[in-house]
């Protein structure tokens, strides 16, 4: 099975892609997800985290303050460390038993979203990578809209991640993300054909 990683940098636009990927029936293993599922309520990973950040990091309910978190972790290169060394590793078990289901199914190929590629010292397993590029200022614009932060925290969480250039460097193919849905899905739909056809030809 072809495996393709789809990565770039927060509000690249990559949940989109991803999205037109499965409009195309072609199977999705989304890393951030993956991390929410592991960070639900009651959930061992989240005992984790609040038992190393404090309760603090919880509403009332139990369930995690996400923005509260995010907040910390972009303030401290250590605290972003820690929560790393927490989820990082719970995070790509559950993503290989993903890719060990699809395999089963003699999936052709797979989309896998891993937000962190470029700065990943444990690099995933892949055949292709993809990246998402778009400019900072659309970045900003869309991490602000989206998740209601200031735009002070989306530049320091932008600062925080892998350069453009970092992440160009490692890719195989770029879509580049310009705001225009009907020239992303033709990017996507091309993407896929040439996907399917390194698959076939394996």
């Amino acid at each position: 099975m072809l495996v393709v990683a789809l990565t770039g940098g927060i509000g690249s636009g990559k949940t989109t892609v991803s999205q037109l990927f499965e409009a195309l029936s072609v199977p999705v293993i989304d890393m951030d997800i993956i991390a929410h599922q592991l960070t639900a309520s009651g959930t061992e990973t989240l005992q984790l985290i609040a038992r190393e950040f404090g309760d603090e990091i919880l509403f009332e309910n139990g369930s995690l303050d996400r923005k509260k978190l995010r907040q910390l972790i972009f303030q401290s290169e250590q605290s972003r460390k820690v929560l790393e060394s927490i989820l990082h590793p719970a995070i790509r078990h559950k993503a290989q038993e993903e890719l060990k289901i699809l395999e089963q199914r003699a999936t052709p190929y797979c989309i896998v979203v891993i937000p962190l590629l470029a700065e990943s010292t444990k690099p995933f397993a892949v055949n292709q990578v993809l990246v998402v590029d778009t400019s900072t200022e659309q970045q900003l614009k869309r991490t602000c809209h989206r998740d209601g932060i200031s735009e002070q925290t989306a530049r320091d969480i932008i600062s925080a991640q892998a350069s453009r250039k970092a992440k160009l460097d490692i890719a195989d193919d770029v879509i580049e993300n310009n705001g225009n849905i009907e020239s992303l899905k033709s990017n996507v739909f091309e993407l896929h054909q040439k996907y399917q056809n390194i698959a076939n030809a394996e």
